[in-house]
């Protein structure tokens, strides 16, 4: 094993732990927590589950993902040029661009869920969601290098 195989390790750990963490709490805490928790208790549980998922977003996911991307784009000779590229470049590109696009939509969702506006914030998670489905989609199109 090379140190190269453990930053791909926590890369790869990092945003199956960041996207795993959103389906099961859309798939599986979500629908428990409607179903069997009066609209108080499952506010303040949704609220401590958002908390938890925000700090570990801001103190390890992207840490992790930024540290780890920026290195792995570097050991594959990634300039800002060679995101035009075809293959590799482009899709790498898109693979950056949709992360943006994920991390404001979390950003918004947290924001909106702060601020009470429930059908914005509940529009951002599932923007978030897909948007992050997609980059693990692109992240398998990258080609072998």
């Amino acid at each position: 094993m090379t140190w190269w195989s453990v930053v791909r390790f926590l890369h790869v750990t990092s945003a199956a732990l960041w996207v795993g963490g959103q389906l099961t709490v859309s798939l599986v805490v979500l629908p428990l927590a409607r179903r069997l928790l009066d609209p108080r208790q499952r506010g303040r549980v949704l609220r401590e589950v958002g908390r938890r998922f925000g700090a570990f977003t801001g103190l390890v996911f992207l840490p992790v993902q930024l540290s780890t991307g920026v290195a792995i784009a570097w050991h594959k000779g990634v300039t800002p040029s060679s995101l035009a590229q075809p293959g590799y470049g482009r899709i790498l590109a898109a693979k950056l661009l949709l992360f943006c696009a994920v991390m404001a939509a979390a950003a918004l969702h947290g924001r909106a869920n702060g601020r009470g506006r429930p059908a914005f914030a509940r529009a951002m998670a599932i923007t978030s969601l897909v948007g992050s489905v997609g980059i693990v989609l692109l992240a398998t199109a990258l080609p072998p290098t």
